[in-house]
């Protein structure tokens, strides 16, 4: 068995797994469970909720552990997806249902984040650019301070590229990040708008400011928590918060903004996304690392 400092092998993690399908016993069933332990923690960190909530916190995790014994009693290779992955959904879906069910936001902090979201909209159609903080606290009437709560407030879940978007309510900007490979069978009307939202996307991310292209990309395709994503970019952790929440506000504004003139060279394709490049990660994270 794998030590504290050595932690299983992919290999072993399948083998578990396997094991644990063919025979359903109930002490493989426990093996598997603490095995992925580690995710629970990695899913509430992503969703920007650590242990500085406290009780909460020890709630949420409480949610998504019940997240991943469901996934272990439920999970069906026969569909093809890694254990990972669907355990990696159904442990943020258990989170994000807690926080939904206990609607943890004020009605101020709604309210504020919506009027933020206005007012990111209509500066971004009247400037073309990122209004800075100055010029989103005067036109809300705030001071900094209020503006940067109201912007870690909107960090927490509500405001993500896996929130939904638009009046869709299963709409998911994150997952046309990637270039999934369509069904033979897929309607074409819908890969062609599938298409189109991909390259809206892309235009819309390589409009963000540097920083805010290389945040994106340690979030979302390395994968790091906003904790990691401070540490390479030496801010604190609320400040990412904030700039998540802004730079979502902002993909958002800008893809709803009428489009400008056609460019003298055109956006790349959305297959790739090339974001900036994320030169001080190592490598790529698994879901559960």
């Amino acid at each position: 068995m794998a030590t504290k400092d050595q932690r299983p092998t992919r290999a072993e993690d399948e083998e578990l797994l396997a094991r644990f399908l063919a025979t359903r016993a109930p002490d493989l069933r426990e093996a598997l469970i603490l095995r992925y332990v580690p995710l629970v923690h990695f899913v509430l960190g992503r969703l920007g909720l650590t242990p500085s909530l406290a009780t909460d916190y020890e709630d949420y995790a409480s949610q998504g552990l019940m997240g991943l014994i469901d996934a272990v009693d439920r999970f069906n290779p026969s569909f093809g997806a890694q254990f990972s992955t669907y355990a990696t959904q159904r442990v943020r879906g258990q989170i994000i249902d807690r926080l939904r069910a206990a609607d943890w936001m004020s009605r101020t902090a709604r309210r504020r984040t919506r009027d933020m979201q206005a007012a990111v909209n209509e500066l971004w159609s009247r400037l073309q650019r990122d209004p800075t903080d100055d010029e989103l606290a005067q036109h809300l009437n705030l001071d900094l301070a209020q503006l940067r709560q109201t912007l870690q407030d909107a960090s927490r879940v509500m405001v993500s590229l896996d929130a939904a978007s638009g009046d869709e309510p299963d709409a998911s900007l994150h997952e046309v990040l990637a270039d999934h490979e369509h069904a033979e069978n897929a309607d074409p009307s819908e890969t062609l708008a599938d298409e189109e939202l991909r390259g809206q996307l892309a235009a819309a991310l390589h409009t963000l400011p540097k920083r805010e292209q290389m945040m994106l990309s340690l979030y979302y395709v390395e994968e790091l928590t906003l904790k990691e994503v401070g540490q390479v970019l030496e801010l604190s952790e609320s400040r990412v918060c904030q700039l998540h929440a802004r730079a979502i506000m902002l993909l958002r504004a800008i893809m709803l903004d009428e489009p400008p003139a056609p460019a003298a060279h055109p956006a790349p394709r959305a297959a790739a996304v090339p974001l900036a490049p994320a030169a001080p990660i190592a490598k790529s994270r698994n879901a559960y690392a």
